[in-house]
């Protein structure tokens, strides 16, 4: 299917289902964001400056990045592995670096890539003085004081956020996420590991929960980037409820995204502002931004990228629901997912977790993580609970896989935080407010020292 050719419906569900790949050619791939901060004053970075985001952008470039440019601005950063994949390093709103990483085979690979790409922008933050903080939410600057970046279609997002919910910018502005992204054989992969992982989504939210400070002080939340998902923006956000229904698959969510309003076309390297406007109209060529024109598989696939759900379907599958956090976590994730979603048996278990969960036990458990982490109840059980014998199920399924180092170890030790965490009962975020209320004095500042990168 070329650009340039006009689409059919059959067209945007194929762009879904082409993404099957036999399993034996599954990858993995990891994304985290975290805030940049000046050293001496703790403020995030402008762009523009000899401290700024683009200096640390042309910084990278002697690693072998290049430049991605919009409108004579450096606004992100790619670079080739040796076996030909692309990862690339990009700005959220706020100025948040992404390392949206190639896929690999296995996370020996993934933690290799984060901890390259880590020491890499240590090294380069260093000389300008800044610092970076793996946080779910930015413990310290209100929105105001938060630059923005240059990005043409962050400048449609934020007129239009403010129409769709009342934390949307905060979405934009103060929140960062790691996340995880897998493959599948075909439809009925798909639907199982879309059904499984998003119900468990809220247990992932609890394990890596650590976005308790807003504006200097504790904000109530355990997870304020998770609460900040819940007013953001419905027509694009949450749980999705038909993905639980009967008859559910790749028909059923190219409806979902040609349902959901847009935000813009691309065109010529412009942003036209098409926000609220509908797909299928564009379909007919009756879009207002851009009357009589058509779209191209490269307008569906941006479009794609502007849904938010918990998990979001593209031509793979991501995982959505984790904060951002320490190194160590930042291996976890796609470790967690992989064992449970990689590994038949361990598939079933973990459906057999969530199974009997309904569409008012998803919605409540969202929201009730966001506060109580591991104290929220579903069905009976703690998030505790159900956390511990998800990271054991993940656990086999990491042994089933046996992906071994070139030490001959496998994937396992890669869950041994989320293993402490769920045993402990205590989420990240509760060992912030520990220590907040203990050796930091309530000084939130002191989280820049004792947990940036």
């Amino acid at each position: 299917m070329a650009d340039a050719a006009p689409l059919t419906r059959e067209d945007l569900i194929g762009a879904l289902s082409n993404g099957s790949k036999p399993r034996d050619q599954w990858r993995i791939g990891a994304e985290h964001e975290k805030f940049g901060f000046d050293k001496a004053s703790l403020r995030r970075p402008a762009y523009e400056g000899p401290s700024g985001i683009k200096a640390m952008l042309e910084g990278l470039t002697r690693f072998g990045w290049r430049e991605v440019r919009e409108g004579g601005h450096v606004i992100a950063l790619e670079r080739e592995n040796a076996e030909g994949f692309t990862a690339s390093i990009s700005l959220e709103p706020g100025g948040q670096f992404e390392l949206s990483g190639a896929p690999l085979k296995d996370i020996h690979g993934i933690c290799d890539e984060t901890g390259r790409h880590l020491l890499e922008v240590k090294q380069v933050a260093d000389q300008l003085g800044l610092g970076f903080l793996g946080a779910g939410f930015d413990p310290l600057w209100r929105r105001e004081d938060v630059p923005v970046m240059p990005k043409a279609r962050y400048d449609i997002m934020r007129a239009y956020m403010p129409r769709k919910g009342a934390l949307g910018l905060d979405m934009m502005l103060r929140t960062c996420t790691i996340q995880a992204n897998l493959d599948f054989d075909g439809e009925a992969d798909m639907v199982a590991k879309f059904r499984t992982s998003l119900a468990l989504q809220p247990i992932a939210t609890a394990l890596f929960a650590n976005s308790p400070f807003t504006e200097g002080r504790p904000n109530g939340f355990l997870s304020a980037r998770a609460n900040v998902w819940t007013d953001t923006d419905p027509d694009r956000t949450g749980m999705l409820d038909f993905v639980f229904e009967d008859g559910f698959g790749f028909e059923r969510y190219a409806d979902y995204a040609l349902d959901t309003p847009m935000y813009f076309v691309k065109r010529d390297g412009r942003y036209v502002d098409a926000s609220g406007q509908s797909f299928r109209d564009f379909m007919d060529g009756r879009l207002p931004a851009l009357p009589g024109e058509r779209p191209t598989a490269k307008d569906w696939a941006d479009h794609l990228t502007t849904l938010f759900p918990e998990v979001r379907l593209k031509s793979y599958l991501e995982m959505r629901g984790a904060d951002g956090g320490p190194w160590s976590r930042i291996c976890g994730l796609p470790a967690l997912w992989a064992g449970v979603l990689y590994d038949a048996p361990s598939l079933a278990a973990a459906w057999d977790l969530v199974k009997d969960w309904d569409i008012a036990d998803h919605e409540r458990l969202r929201r009730d993580v966001t506060r109580l982490g591991f104290r929220a109840r579903v069905a009976g059980r703690t998030v505790r609970e159900v956390a511990v014998d998800l990271v054991d199920i993940a656990r086999q399924g990491l042994k089933n896989r046996a992906r071994f180092s070139g030490g001959m170890v496998d994937e396992r030790g890669y869950l041994s935080e989320l293993e402490d965490i769920a045993a402990s009962g205590l989420t990240p975020a509760d060992r912030l407010l520990e220590l907040y209320h203990g050796d930091w004095k309530g000084d939130v500042s002191r989280i820049y020292r004792d947990s940036a990168y």
